[in-house]
């Protein structure tokens, strides 16, 4: 008897970017047929006309401007998968990624996980290929996040349950609401699955967010690890993956990625 595979939803927020179509082409053309693609266009002025030859394949969904979270926050909330994959507009992914990082993630029985990826020029073109972030499972992962983000949204999966339990995405940060979901998932106790395989690309190009508004961008860092800072060394103690707090952090520069 053969068992029906889950539903995944792609969600897509989609603001002003001339590259949504590549990203829509990387969710059409995935492995597992199972699934949902939700664009949300975020107040957009520009562009639409790339969405247009898809919407007989995809649900669109337009709402006022409100920043990223806002539309994550939004096309969960219309969300029908029992899983849920987060897709930048200027990224795209492996035609294998869904399927490859839903059956490892149930066989751990994960609720939440990301994988490696590349990176990729504006033109397309990859320039650095299987950048894989720290797996969980020897703290490595928890001690990078004492002073970076190693986890690329555009890899992460979760399961509709966990976005529940966990809440939105915090519409207040329009640069880290992701490194603010990680630190409140992760301090829940549940673990973010590593799938240790390059399954996306990521764009490097002169209009993203980390290039444009970095003097911003800085300054959240600098909010975000204020609020969880100390509970985080706290945790991270008695998980026996740091001896002590004397070696925290320093209070300078933090390289991350963050979301747009």
């Amino acid at each position: 008897m053969e068992i029906k595979r889950p539903k995944v939803t792609i969600v897509i927020p989609f603001y002003n970017d001339p590259y949504v179509g590549e990203a829509i082409d990387s969710a059409l053309a995935q492995s597992y047929d199972n699934l949902e693609i939700i664009v949300v266009d975020d107040g957009s002025t520009l562009h639409q006309d790339k969405v247009a030859p898809y919407l007989n394949r995809i649900y669109y969904l337009g709402k006022a401007n409100g920043g990223t979270a806002s539309a994550l926050n939004h096309g969960f909330r219309y969300a029908t998968g029992e899983y849920i994959a987060w897709l930048s507009s200027d990224d795209r992914f492996h035609s294998g990624k869904v399927e490859k990082q839903l059956d490892a993630m149930i066989r751990s029985g994960a609720l939440i996980g990301h994988t490696g990826f590349n990176q990729m020029d504006a033109a397309g073109s990859l320039t650095r290929t299987s950048i894989l972030p720290p797996g969980y499972e020897s703290g490595e992962l928890y001690r990078a996040l004492r002073k970076s983000n190693p986890v690329n949204g555009s890899t992460v999966m979760m399961h509709q349950s966990l976005f529940r339990l966990i809440g939105k995405f915090n519409e207040s940060l329009p640069y880290t609401h992701d490194l603010d979901y990680w630190f409140r998932v992760l301090l829940t106790g549940i673990p973010l699955h590593l799938t240790p395989e390059a399954l996306m690309d990521y764009r490097m190009h002169e209009a993203m967010g980390t290039v444009r508004h970095s003097a911003a961008i800085a300054r959240e860092v600098e909010a975000v690890y204020e609020k969880y800072g100390k509970r985080w060394e706290l945790y991270l103690t008695q998980l026996g993956y740091i001896t002590s707090n004397t070696d925290a952090r320093s209070e300078s520069k933090r390289s991350r990625r963050i979301s747009r």
